[in-house]
């Protein structure tokens, strides 16, 4: 397929953004850009936004087709490295619909890490999860932890971890593996930000409710061992959740040498937390969306969905030590650019 734009120049090198036509991937994009860097999209659009690509250099297809990603790589030349964001990933349709997930999840990115290896790309970057993690005392996880993924989507996640590995210690590969806590927020340029219909993420649902297209905001799970008994969790802005895959991509080599015993810098796999390193509960989190937006929203409390747990927030510091970076955006500052998105979004799509 042909690519809707040509490379730019002076480009600090290309890099594969599967997925980079949806929220995330197409922010991590936006950020490639400004650092000097030349993504280069492959997305089906199954769930991504083909306006998110516009003046971007896109693929549209799938993750598995090993041809097109020849085909990639005799147009633009050799990959620095590839950004892999495409997933599905709303935790209760993955308890519903268990197949689709572990095929698009799994099945599909084997195929792609073997195409990406047989085309000669080593580095690659993957998102992951932090819904991978038991709940721990005190809440705060660290690479380290217990893992126990308590959904199918989380389980696809935590699978193409051992994926990722085995191919980076069977075939000269190297991997990041990003464990994503709760994004927040929207491209503070307006560029990109979610634009689901009916959102099933917490701040998504109150921005819902707060410009009256839902009626109520419900608190899904009011009895968790929290100090409020709503559920815990990490909201990153998405902004430092895409500069965090930048400096990963600038970074990605001396990574590897960061650690400080032999036996870990043989290692060809990484995994690191993001996150701001700070929990907040649901209600803490209601509280401060109603004095960023200053009125309160039409709220009630709900029992928890299928695949919720009580939740986690990160410990950072292998990120800040392996790859320079750390968050520096507030919650306050996601949650006034998310209602800014919502509006924005809105209008575009009136016209």
């Amino acid at each position: 397929m042909t690519p809707v734009s040509a490379d730019k120049s002076q480009s600090l090198g290309k890099v594969l953004v599967t997925g980079g036509a949806g929220y995330i991937g197409a922010t991590v994009c936006s950020a490639l850009l400004d650092a000097g860097w030349t993504p280069i999209i492959l997305d089906n659009l199954c769930q991504g936004r083909k306006e998110f690509t516009e003046g971007r250099i896109f693929y549209q297809g799938d993750i598995a087709d090993r041809s097109l990603l020849k085909n990639i790589i005799q147009k633009h030349g050799p990959l620095f490295g590839a950004i892999h964001c495409a997933a599905l990933i709303v935790v209760p349709e993955s308890v519903t619909s268990p197949e689709e997930y572990y095929r698009e999840n799994v099945s599909k990115s084997v195929d792609l890490f073997a195409g990406l290896r047989d085309v000669g790309c080593k580095r690659i970057v993957f998102s992951s999860s932090a819904a991978i993690y038991d709940v721990v005392d005190g809440f705060m996880v660290t690479e380290t932890s217990p893992l126990r993924p308590s959904s199918p989507y989380a389980r696809t996640k935590f699978m193409m971890e051992m994926v990722l590995r085995d191919f980076c210690q069977a075939y000269g590969m190297r991997g990041i593996a990003l464990r994503y806590f709760n994004p927040i927020g929207a491209d503070p340029k307006m560029r990109t930000g979610a634009y689901v219909k009916s959102p099933t993420h917490v701040l998504g649902r109150m921005v819902s409710v707060s410009l009256g297209k839902e009626p109520t905001f419900e608190i899904t799970g009011t009895n968790w061992p929290t100090r409020d008994g709503s559920g815990i969790r990490d909201y990153i802005h998405v902004w430092d959740l895409a500069q965090a895959h930048v400096k990963a991509i600038e970074n990605f080599d001396q990574a590897f040498s960061k650690n400080s015993d032999q036996a870990s810098k043989k290692d060809s796999y990484l995994a690191m937390n993001l996150g701001t390193g700070r929990g907040v509960t649901v209600r803490e989190l209601v509280g401060a969306f109603e004095k960023v937006n200053g009125c309160p929203i039409n709220k009630k409390e709900a029992g928890p969905r299928p695949g919720d747990v009580a939740g986690s927030f990160a410990s950072c510091a292998l990120a800040e030590s392996h790859i320079g970076w750390r968050s520096e955006l507030s919650i306050e500052q996601g949650i006034s650019d998310a209602l800014k998105w919502a509006i924005t979004w809105d209008e575009r799509c009136r016209r």
